[in-house]
């Protein structure tokens, strides 16, 4: 069973920084995608950047010279490094990957930022 295990979130003021981590229970070499995902309450939820297999990354244009997304194959895990937080960043972040045909989702971790 594949497992994403995301850390990190928590309370943060505005113009604050946060670390997301992604725990994979398998190598993040046999991903295609490893991505991060966020929903705040009442909204779809909306891709916020994604790593390939191959190390290429993208990080969606609302977030852009913000967050960065990055990897550690060494520990199966992938970062999402969030600077000059928003209110409006505020929203559950998802670990997503997709594997042997397979998206997997971990249980997400919330972030808040007070204005």
């Amino acid at each position: 069973q594949v497992r994403l295990v995301e850390s990190g979130g928590g309370l943060v003021q505005a113009g604050g920084s946060l670390r997301l981590s992604c725990a994979a229970s398998e190598s993040i070499f046999s991903f295609n995608t490893m991505n991060w995902y966020r929903q705040a309450p009442g909204k779809q939820r909306e891709l916020i950047a994604g790593v390939t297999r191959g190390g290429t990354t993208n990080v969606q244009d609302s977030v852009k010279g913000r967050f960065t997304i990055s990897r550690d194959n060494a520990k199966n895990t992938v970062y999402l490094q969030m600077n000059s937080l928003k209110p409006e960043d505020t929203s559950r972040y998802y670990c997503h990957g997709f594997i042997y045909g397979v998206n997997y989702w971990g249980q997400g971790t919330q972030v808040t930022v007070s204005s």
